[in-house]
């Protein structure tokens, strides 16, 4: 189980964050799933974009460059919709909704432990 933490705060965003790194991980996400533990999430990689179809809740997201800097901050995202393709994202950060309520912000550094 790794943690997600903010490199510039020492704040721990999620407890355990989960990687999706195989072409099937990546496929599956979120789909299908009824719910998620509160403070856990799911790191898709590659992406640089994401759908929420076949999704049972809204989530969070932070879309990351190549040095694991955050670079867009999307709240909210409800089952059914999309993501825009976000230029310069190699990975995404899913989680649940109302975890990002100013923990983190645009050009933060996240690390995991």
């Amino acid at each position: 189980m790794k943690k997600l933490i903010n490199a510039r705060t020492g704040e721990v965003i999620l407890e355990d964050l989960q990687t999706a790194d195989t072409f099937y991980a990546r496929f599956r996400g979120l789909m299908g799933r009824p719910s998620m533990p509160e403070n856990a999430g799911l790191m898709i990689k590659p992406c640089n974009s994401v759908h929420c179809f076949f999704m049972k809740f809204p989530i969070d997201l932070l879309f990351l460059d190549e040095e694991n800097r955050i670079i867009r901050i999307m709240t909210g995202m409800a089952p059914g919709s999309f993501s825009p393709i976000v230029k310069g994202a190699k990975s995404v950060i899913e989680m649940n909704s109302q975890i990002l309520t100013g923990s983190v912000r645009i050009g933060d550094i996240v690390k995991t432990s």
